[in-house]
């Protein structure tokens, strides 16, 4: 299965949920934002939310400084 990150595609194959993807991918950090279809997807919600062929996920991680 091909999901996008970012415009990214990646080999979801044998991948659960998002909080695993997120986990396999190292973006399972503090301070980072999921977005599916325009819509926030909340931490905990991470381990819930199917992953779908064609996913299309937004990622974005705060950071300090400016």
């Amino acid at each position: 299965m091909e999901v996008y990150i970012n415009h990214k595609a990646v080999d979801a194959t044998g991948v659960g949920n998002l909080a695993d993807l997120l986990e396999r991918e190292g973006l399972a950090q503090p301070g980072t934002a999921v977005a599916t279809g325009n819509t926030v997807v909340r931490r905990d919600s991470w381990a819930s939310t199917p992953l779908e062929e064609g996913m299309k996920l937004t990622v974005i991680r705060a950071v300090c400084g400016g």
